[in-house]
């Protein structure tokens, strides 16, 4: 976008154009008459005063040197307009320098927060590592003990069934043992039972065959005794 400097004198340029002779004219004219003339009048009295008696050149002199004026007015206002921006913008710029030195340093502490955290990770993923390779050795080494119990326990769980199963054995012999003495036992109960009524039997028979053999001894004695009483042959047969 152009300036309103560059946009006027672009303006005055193409009302200068057309016919190129103002501008001849200027660079024509001596020094002498343009000093004569800035220390004469203004040019808007010459023009208000004799501009009737001035000839072609003379006026288009004066357009001239008012267009040059103008020119330079709306040089030096484009001039100070700019100065201001100038200053604004560096101003701007100052301040956007400052900001960017701030997002620097910013920047750069970010950067180091970063590879400090970056640090700690690799510190971290080797500790991770040694601990996973830790866990790995463990875990073999347990693996490994685990397989020997395991084979431990198959090897005592072998053991303990066959005790379990001599255990059912012998405890069926001795069942049968027991059983066996139990029917033994009941067969010398009953044996014993009828060799005890067979020694009654027999005791009651030795008792009434002494019975009779003392009977019959007394009966025997009794004639060769005499006449002795009853109660001295019974004192007698007790004695004897």
């Amino acid at each position: 976008m152009a300036a309103p400097f560059f946009k006027k004198r672009d303006a005055v340029d193409k009302t200068l154009r057309p016919g190129m002779v103002p501008k001849m004219q200027v660079e024509e004219a001596p020094p002498e008459d343009l000093n004569s003339y800035e220390k004469s009048e203004s040019p808007a009295s010459l023009i208000s005063t004799g501009k009737a008696q001035l000839d072609k050149k003379s006026l288009d002199l004066i357009f001239a040197v008012e267009q040059m004026i103008q020119a330079r007015a709306h040089t030096e206002s484009n001039n100070h307009e700019l100065q201001d921006r100038l200053i604004h913008s560096s101003g701007h710029v100052e301040r956007l320098n400052k900001d960017l030195k701030n997002l620097n340093k910013v920047i750069e502490d970010r950067e180091k927060n970063i590879m400090e955290l970056e640090q700690k990770l690799v510190e971290r993923n080797l500790k991770v590592d040694q601990v996973l390779e830790d866990y790995r050795e463990l875990h073999a080494s347990l693996s490994g003990e685990m397989d020997e119990l395991k084979s431990t326990i198959d090897l005592e769980q072998q053991k303990y069934a066959n005790l379990v199963q001599k255990h059912n054995e012998a405890h069926a012999e001795k069942l049968k043992k027991m059983n066996e003495l139990e029917e033994k036992i009941g067969r010398l109960e009953t044996e014993n039972s009828h060799l005890r009524q067979k020694y009654e039997t027999v005791r009651q028979e030795k008792a009434y065959l002494s019975s009779m053999i003392s009977d019959f001894t007394n009966r025997m004695t009794v004639p060769f005794g005499g006449s002795m009483p009853a109660a001295e042959r019974n004192e007698g047969n007790g004695d004897t």
